[in-house]
Formats: structure tokens, C-alpha cells, sequence
């Protein structure tokens, strides 16, 4: 069954910056290569941060402002005021940097950027040097795959080690990613199975289940005992 990983998706070869590459130079990269962040490497081009337009804002919001202490300031809000004084990426940065090998998952890296709160992660190898960037339009690619393609996953190993499965009995029609199952499985308990399998199959954007049973033996929700 085909898997896709980040490494078949990410952009290779990320621009980069060093901690002492100043505030104009990296305005000047974000803006040549229309990105919103960029990941800061150390001279081994290991990836100790990570420096975004939000970051150099801080420039704009507390221009001419004074660095007198807030009573009950937000600490974010005493973060970016103090970025508002940094000249070079170094200072500006958020570290460490969350990072994701190309060998992780799609699903991986899309559930490590929610809980982080991050449209982008530097990709990097097992000695945590910069190979590339996967962002969340890139983890959107595997939804181009073929119908085709997909089919062939589904007939090749869906219904393979499932007991009560056999491929011949079922039938799987792909239209844009939606994948409709039909025919007969030996026990309705397997078809819950059968369906989640076919759901992580990479391309596949619903499965729609139209499939009988021999024996109904779908287990009954527990139920815990009234006490009297």
C-alpha cells in the first residue's frame, strides 16, 4: 500500500538564515521568496530556530514605545516588546524550533503543526541539519492522487489479514477520492475495520460503506450495571 512521508512532499532546499543575519536581510528574504517564516541554522546548518513575520512586527507595534514594565502585561506581549530592540535573527527567533524528519508521516506532521499552532515545519535529518520545508499546502498534495492509484491500494492489501475479507467478495468504486464499498463480508464486526483501513489510505477523502453481512454480530455498546 502506497505510504506517503513528508520527504515526498516537503520543498527541498529551504532558504535560511543565520542567527546574525540582520532584521532588513531577512525582511528582504521573506519578501523575495514570498514565505512567512524563516528556519535559523547554526554553521553545522542545524536548525536552532525559527524566525517569522510575526517576530519582526514587534519592530512596527512597540516603535518609540518606552521598556518601562506593565502591571499584569501579558508575558507574550513583554516577549515581542522586547524583540522590538533586536537587530539580527538570533534575537528575533522563537527556539528551539519544532522540526520533523522526512521520514515522518503525513499524518505525523499535520497533528505535530495543530498542537503547535504552525503552518510550516523545517524539515531536517537525524543530525538535525536543515534538508527542507513541508508546510500545510504541501500535506494537502496527496489529495492529487489518482483514483486510479487509489484503487489499486484498496484492491492490493485493504482487505488483506482481515479475517472474514475476501477480496473477491467486495467491490470499491473511486470518484475524486470518495471510495464507495460494496458486496459481502463474512461478519458485520469486520466492516468498522475494513473502513478505517481504506480511510488511512493515502488520497482517500471519504469511504462510503454499502456493504452486507453474512452474520450481524456487531457488538453491543457496554452498558454498566444500575446498583440498587
Amino acid at each position: 500500500m502506497s505510504r506517503w512521508d513528508v520527504a515526498d512532499v516537503m520543498t527541498v532546499g529551504a532558504v535560511s538564515v543565520q542567527e546574525d543575519t540582520p532584521f532588513k536581510e531577512i525582511v528582504d528574504l521573506l519578501e523575495a521568496h514570498g514565505v512567512n517564516a524563516l528556519p535559523v541554522v547554526d554553521a553545522f546548518d542545524r536548525v536552532v530556530g525559527v524566525v517569522s513575520s510575526a517576530d519582526l512586527m514587534a519592530k512596527i507595534e512597540f516603535a518609540g514605545d518606552d521598556d518601562r514594565v506593565r502591571l499584569f502585561e501579558a508575558r507574550h506581549t513583554r516577549q515581542a516588546r522586547g524583540k522590538a530592540h533586536a537587530t539580527a535573527a538570533g534575537d528575533l527567533m522563537h527556539a528551539p524550533a519544532v522540526t520533523i524528519t522526512g521520514g515522518a508521516s503525513l499524518p505525523a506532521a499535520a497533528r505535530i503543526m495543530e498542537a503547535a499552532g504552525l503552518k510550516r515545519l523545517p524539515v531536517v535529518d537525524d543530525l538535525g541539519r536543515l534538508v527542507g520545508m513541508v508546510t500545510r499546502r504541501d500535506l494537502l498534495k496527496v489529495f492529487l492522487r489518482t483514483d486510479e492509484a487509489i484503487h489499486r491500494d484498496i484492491l492490493a492489501e485493504a482487505a488483506d489479514g482481515l479475517p472474514g475479507v475476501e477480496a473477491t467478495q467486495l467491490r470499491a468504486e473511486v470518484d475524486d477520492g470518495v471510495v464507495t464499498l460494496l458486496g459481502q463480508v463474512e461478519r458485520a464486526s469486520v466492516i468498522p475495520s475494513l473502513t478505517r483501513r481504506i480511510e488511512r489510505i493515502d488520497g482517500v477523502v471519504d469511504v462510503v460503506s454499502h456493504l452486507s453481512a453474512v452474520l450481524e454480530d456487531e457488538a453491543r455498546p457496554y452498558q454498566a450495571p444500575v446498583m440498587f
